[in-house]
């Protein structure tokens, strides 16, 4: 074979692999939807709106929630039967899968990116991992004054290799610093009350706030100065009213935080609680159409969204921050179970579970501009998390 066929050859070979390559691209608008009843995830993108596939594997998600690498790469899926599952978003598959406990709640990826920690119901305590790998880097039990393990709720990422979790059974808040991966720290807060069920981390880092189930109020810690302890905010916020039956639990991850107000559901109320974020006390009360689960801010802080439990969850009402009114009650389909926003705000993806789809709104219209078939979804999860502390 002469040289130039050989040349041409190889010239076809190279071009016809790069044929098949897939055409490159970032992961800033990719994203995750959470089908539950499968154990598989919906992978979408939000610039035109589409989905782009599933992956299946992913064990018991009727819990699930997840973190991003910061490369946004990688999503951490915390599944209910204790499963920790490495997914490539990319390439649309499961990279590692580990089975860390017997039933989990929530994780945190921390601030470097390195570690991975799971909050664990069964049993009670934490477990950290290398984002990498998987390996299991710490095991640190949840144990409360009576000897006994505790539900773990409620964690989030600190600066310095840090996570802050709840320990629903012995309430108390613990800070777990793994800045030495084997000789973890704990500092503890006890008696901040019964029962905390979720916590949050405001974006700034500043406050921890844990949610009680057990008594109206909440748990304030100061992560600035936390020498000064938990302190106790909007104690018996429900003096004097009949709190109703509970029929599913708020999630204070999706609270709003706008400008300098905390908006948050009013456990056992058909209310949304407002604070004053600089004293941390209520500014004033918005009646909503039923018991308030997610409570979520349009990332301006203009817009505030919220679903309810049964038996309104086929609503969503939209509220106006500077007006505090209810500005529209909409309809996006049967069971909405979570509100995700596109980074900038300018669409919210709503799940509707016993519809089987995903309605997508503009922001700007209150009107519904797309709607994607999914088998039973619930969480939504973009990756611009990656890059928003307590996310």
């Amino acid at each position: 074979m002469s040289a130039s066929r050989i040349v041409a050859l190889a010239a076809a070979l190279v071009l016809g692999a790069c044929a098949t390559q897939p055409e490159p691209r970032g992961t800033g608008d990719l994203g995750l939807v959470v089908e539950r009843a499968d154990g598989k995830l919906l992978r979408v993108e939000n610039s035109h709106n589409t989905a782009l596939g599933e992956i299946g594997g992913l064990g018991d998600l009727s819990h699930a929630s997840m973190v991003f690498s910061r490369d946004e790469r990688y999503a951490y899926v915390f599944g209910r039967d204790g499963g920790l599952t490495k997914v490539d978003l990319l390439e649309g598959r499961i990279v590692r899968r580990v089975m860390q406990a017997g039933n989990s709640i929530g994780g945190a990826i921390s601030q470097t990116g390195r570690l991975v920690a799971v909050a664990n119901y069964v049993p009670g305590g934490i477990r950290v991992f290398d984002a990498d790998t998987l390996d299991l880097v710490a095991d640190i039990p949840a144990v409360g004054p009576d000897g006994k393990r505790s539900k773990v709720v409620g964690i989030a990422d600190l600066p310095g290799e840090r996570f802050i979790y709840s320990l629903f059974d012995a309430g108390e808040i613990d800070i777990a610093d793994l800045s030495d991966p084997k000789a973890p720290k704990v500092r503890r807060f006890t008696n901040i009350g019964r029962e905390p069920y979720d916590g949050l981390v405001t974006e700034d880092g500043h406050w921890y706030v844990a949610g009680l189930f057990g008594e109206d109020g909440l748990a304030l810690l100061d992560l600035w100065n936390p020498q000064a302890g938990v302190r106790r905010i909007l104690d018996h916020y429900g003096r004097g009213e009949r709190r109703l039956p509970v029929y599913k639990m708020p999630h204070m991850r999706g609270w709003a935080v706008a400008g300098d107000e905390v908006w948050l559901p009013a456990v056992g109320h058909h209310e949304i609680l407002v604070i004053d974020k600089r004293t941390w006390t209520e500014k004033t009360r918005i009646p909503v159409a039923g018991q308030p689960v997610f409570v979520v801010a349009r990332p301006d802080g203009r817009q505030v969204w919220v679903n309810f439990a049964l038996p309104d969850y086929d609503k969503v009402q939209v509220i106006d921050v500077p007006s505090k009114r209810v500005v529209e009650t909409l309809h996006p389909g049967k069971a909405v179970l979570d509100i995700g926003f596109t980074p900038k705000g300018e669409q919210v993806w709503l799940s509707a579970r016993d519809s089987d789809w995903v309605s997508i709104y503009g922001t700007a219209t209150l009107k519904e501009v797309a709607r994607l078939p999914a088998h039973r979804p619930s969480g939504i999860f973009f990756t611009d998390r990656a890059h928003r502390m307590g996310m």
